[in-house]
């Protein structure tokens, strides 16, 4: 069984990783969520970083979870040579719910602590990373937790995963 988001909650609160949530409508893209943003904003709430989560599937078979800047336009066909990897392809929604409990809509990089086999490579997008204040769904798209650059890298850090902290390609 996939960890629920008040079980993740209890596992940051054990990690003593302060942390907030935002409840708000579903959001399936980035442009949905920076909508909502938008409304939320006015309110004084989710200052900080928002990323593009984007589970992956290599050719050669290998996962990875690419976590970057929101605005960030990812080549594909050339990520896969930065990463030494072969050709990437998203990730099946039958994949997504064994390997990290989520639906497509929810990849977060808390869905992590749902890999107990450790199969996934971590990516972190070096410009999301200047960011002291993080935001990510916390396992389901409609809500939304912020968290500090050092309480991410310790969550994933106990989740069993070392990050590769990268300059992510952009297209032209």
């Amino acid at each position: 069984m996939p960890i629920t988001r008040s079980e993740l909650f209890e596992f940051l609160d054990k990690l003593q990783i302060a942390h907030k949530t935002v409840e708000h409508e579903a959001a399936h893209t980035v442009e949905q969520a920076q909508t909502i943003r938008t409304a939320l904003t006015h309110q004084g709430a989710l200052p900080g970083g928002h990323a593009k989560n984007l589970f992956l599937k290599c050719k050669k078979g290998s996962l990875w979870l690419i976590v970057a800047q929101e605005n960030t336009s990812i080549r594909l066909n050339h990520l896969h040579k930065l990463l030494g990897c072969g050709r990437l392809s998203f990730a099946s929604a039958e994949l997504m719910e064994e390997v990290l409990g989520i639906s497509p809509g929810s990849v977060t990089p808390f869905a992590l602590i749902n890999d107990k086999a450790q199969s996934i490579s971590l990516v972190l997008d070096e410009q999301l990373m200047k960011e002291a204040r993080l935001n990510f769904h916390p396992l389901d798209n409609r809500a939304t937790t912020t968290i500090s650059r050092e309480g991410l890298l310790a969550f994933v850090k106990e989740c069993g995963f070392t990050p590769k902290i990268m300059k992510l390609p952009q297209k032209s």
